[in-house]
Order: structure tokens, then C-alpha cells, then sequence
């Protein structure tokens, strides 16, 4: 049974990784996106602004960096079963973040509304085997007692 914890768990990590990778490559679009469906709240517009005066860059394409950089990290170190229970919770949080702002069927009619309720829902599936993977821990878990007497 470990081995298939093992490859469920790589293969899993798969869809994150790439995810990241194809966001930190195309940077500009993923900040595009980012900047049409994320509205910063006025009571933090100090803070990004001295973060982008600090950087030079656009709080729009500091979040993509980062989304991209939390997706490649967190797939990396569930894949190695590396603290697979801390970085199943933090794309828990993620995916929940990018759910209500990217897939907000609720606010949609039509057919985009029944697209982004089918992506809401893969996104809930995949928060359910995040929990899985938090719930396995890296531990064994303990052998289970074989009833023999049928």
C-alpha cells in the first residue's frame, strides 16, 4: 500500500508543478489575470505600494510570481513527502483563494458560469485529496488487524 501512496502522491504533485512552471513563464499573463480579477482593498494600497517601489514591479505581477513560486514548491515537497502535511494545507488555502476569485460561478450566467462551476468543482475535488495527503502524514500508519475467522 505505500508504494501507491507514494506514486498517487508524485503524480498528484504533478498537476501543481506544472501548473507553477507554465505561470512563471508566462509571467505577463498570469499577472493579467491576476490584475482583472483581484482588486487590492484600500487599507493595504500603502503596503503595496512601498512593496512595488521596492521591487519595481506591479502587485499584479508580484502575486503571479508568487502563485507560480507556491504552486512549484508545494508540489516539489508533497512529491518527496517533505513536510507533505504543511504544504497540502497551504494549497488547501490556495486553491480556496483561487476558487473565489477565478472560478465565481455564483456571478456568472451562461455558459461561463457552468465552466467555472465544473473548474470550482475539480478544485474542491482537489482540496479533498489535499486533505487526504495532510491526513496520511508522513508516519506508517499502523497495520490494521486481518479478521481471519469466517
Amino acid at each position: 500500500m505505500p508504494a501507491f501512496i507514494t506514486i498517487g502522491r508524485v503524480l498528484f504533485s504533478v498537476l501543481f508543478i506544472v501548473s507553477g512552471v507554465s505561470k512563471l513563464f508566462d509571467i505577463a499573463a498570469t499577472a493579467q489575470g491576476i490584475a482583472s480579477r483581484i482588486a487590492i482593498p484600500a487599507m493595504l494600497t500603502t503596503y503595496t505600494t512601498q512593496l512595488e517601489g521596492l521591487t519595481g514591479l506591479p502587485t499584479a505581477q508580484m502575486l503571479a510570481i508568487a502563485a507560480g513560486t507556491l504552486e512549484v514548491i508545494c508540489g516539489l515537497f508533497i512529491a518527496l513527502n517533505i513536510g507533505a502535511r504543511f504544504f497540502s494545507l497551504v494549497l488547501i488555502l490556495f486553491i480556496i483563494v483561487a476558487t473565489f476569485y477565478y472560478h465565481d460561478f455564483w456571478n456568472q450566467t451562461g455558459p461561463e458560469s457552468k465552466n467555472n462551476m465544473i473548474h470550482a468543482l475539480k478544485n474542491l475535488s482537489l482540496i479533498g485529496a489535499l486533505f487526504v495527503i495532510a491526513g496520511i502524514g508522513r508516519r506508517p500508519r499502523a497495520q490494521e488487524q486481518v479478521y481471519t475467522d469466517v
